[in-house]
């Protein structure tokens, strides 16, 4: 049984790997209510391109009960927890403000300083901009990291959610191979219990 569960765990590790030859991490996430009596949703996804050094920002939005302020993506804390802002000082570049609902789109150049916050860039960046990135990339990576939609209603944050790394088709296939070996293993093992139990 042991054997069971440390293999599961190894392929479910597996899964969300990053070969070493990958330069593009996609990340996503449901925007729920941050606070006890916000009422709006959304969905966003963050593409992490390591060879490019970008990251594409996408996220929709309805219903809230302000108007939107600001949105940012904070870093490095663990759930369900609040920490300072990472990227884009004030707010994403060309976010709406002003709207109940909406969409918004954008592609962040991880190699400027202006990118990052200086309070990120220095207590988890080392004062560099390539470890800025660096750290960005683990905590997200870690589930460390939020994007959230501040509003009138809620100026501390009204919506946000916790960006999850998403498997790509490959690491997919190698966990339903992983999975598909390690039941034949299982079986054959089984079947040669039977054997010694019957002799």
């Amino acid at each position: 049984m042991r054997l069971i569960a440390t293999s599961v765990i190894v392929l479910a590790a597996a899964a969300f790997a990053i070969p070493a030859a990958a330069a593009i991490v996609t990340f996503d996430t449901p925007l729920l209510p941050e606070v006890p009596g916000a009422t709006g949703s959304g969905f966003a996804t963050v593409i992490f391109d390591t060879g490019l050094h970008q990251m594409s920002i996408s996220t929709n939005w309805s219903g809230l009960s302000g108007t939107t302020t600001v949105a940012h993506i904070h870093c490095c804390v663990n759930a369900p927890g609040t920490v300072g802002v990472a990227v884009t000082p004030g707010t994403f570049p060309g976010f709406p403000v002003g709207v109940s609902a909406g969409s918004y789109a954008t592609v962040l150049d991880l190699t400027l300083s202006s990118t990052y916050t200086a309070g990120f860039r220095n207590n988890f960046g080392g004062g560099t901009v390539a470890g800025a990135e660096a750290a960005l990339l683990a905590g997200m990576l870690a589930g460390r990291s939020y994007l959230n939609i501040h509003t009138t209603t809620f100026p501390g944050g009204e919506i946000r959610g916790f960006l999850a790394p998403v498997p790509e088709p490959e690491s997919w296939a190698l966990l339903i191979v992983g999975f598909g070996l390690l039941g034949g293993a299982m079986r054959r093992r089984g079947a040669l219990w039977l054997r010694r139990s019957a002799a």
